[in-house]
């Protein structure tokens, strides 16, 4: 192949990633201890984080919110938080993942960049302290994009699921809103990138050098996925809603997030879409738009389709 061809490639690539990084709003700086991260957010984030909470007999089991790859809690959460404690849930959202450096990758200290398992790490800390200060025995999570990915690393690897035991897991209730659970091609930039390593030239490496190694450990066929998923989709004890949307450009195949119930497990798979043909949701919509809240409300709390009527 030629060198303007491999120029060409390596180019359309970069500006894939730069396309994504524009996107991304960016996010202040957090500590990876549990106390630290959560002050920032506390600060910026309507009706998350009150560590005073106490759950209700309605709502017994506090809500974790888990952010994606290079968007931090405030900003993905600006709808969501406010919503949930509204109906009286006790709601916590956690920064997770600028762990990084020259060899482990993430210069650039993007918010979600790092490592999954490391953050994963992070997110057991988070959720034992949650549960430690509401007394609470089970938490319920909603992970947008990587968001939900390294939950399900926290369930599978982390102490999040107690194979031995379900009835004693961390987590109840898990909801992914445009997760990767099955890798994502990044639309085309997977494909530039593969190209032009093909001819020599690391784009990938590059990028996950600088962005953080989340980047290309959420890729169709990465190690770290084909180690997730080894054993199945699911944790026995878990309640999973995994809601996609056909507009999504960034998990893409979007089709490519659902889950298949193993068991022990209980798997909906849902288009934000159903019902609604006519709805237009991106992918970093779902956090924020009236159906796709309505559906985590409901994947929550089923009585709350009862009471309010899905929006279309």
């Amino acid at each position: 192949m030629n060198m303007p061809m491999v120029t060409r490639m390596c180019t359309l690539a970069l500006a894939g990633v730069a396309a994504l990084l524009s996107a991304a709003p960016t996010a202040t700086a957090q500590s990876s201890g549990d106390a630290a991260a959560a002050a920032p957010v506390t600060a910026r984030l309507a009706g998350a984080n009150d560590w005073g909470c106490r759950p209700s007999a309605a709502h017994p089991r506090p809500v974790v919110l888990v952010h994606g790859t290079w968007s931090d809690a405030a900003v993905t959460w600006k709808n969501l938080a406010p919503a949930l404690a509204a109906e009286g849930y006790c709601v916590y959202a956690i920064d997770y993942g600028r762990d990084g450096g020259l060899l482990d990758g993430n210069l650039l200290g993007m918010v979600g960049g790092a490592d999954i398992d490391e953050s994963a790490r992070q997110l057991a800390e988070f959720v034992d302290r949650v549960r430690a200060a509401t007394g609470a025995a089970q938490v319920d999570i909603v992970g947008h994009s990587q968001g939900g990915t390294l939950t399900r690393q926290y369930l599978r690897f982390g102490g999040g699921a107690d194979h031995a035991n379900p009835a004693r897991n961390a987590v109840r209730t898990l909801v992914t809103l445009g997760a990767t659970n099955h890798g994502t091609t990044f639309g085309d930039v997977q494909v530039l990138g593969a190209l032009a390593q093909a001819v020599g030239v690391p784009v990938i490496d590059l990028a996950g050098a600088t962005v953080g190694p989340s980047y290309v450990q959420q890729m169709v066929g990465s190690p770290f996925l084909r180690a997730l998923n080894a054993g199945g989709d699911t944790d026995a004890g878990i309640d999973y809603t995994v809601v996609a949307s056909r507009d999504d450009r960034v998990s893409t195949p979007p089709a490519a997030t659902f889950l298949t119930a193993g068991p022990g497990a209980t798997v909906h798979n849902v288009w934000v879409q159903d019902g609604c043909q006519s709805r237009r949701v991106d992918h970093a919509a779902l956090t924020a738009d009236p159906r796709s809240v309505y559906i985590v409300q409901v994947a929550l709390d089923p009585t709350y389709a009862t009471r309010h009527a899905a929006p279309c």
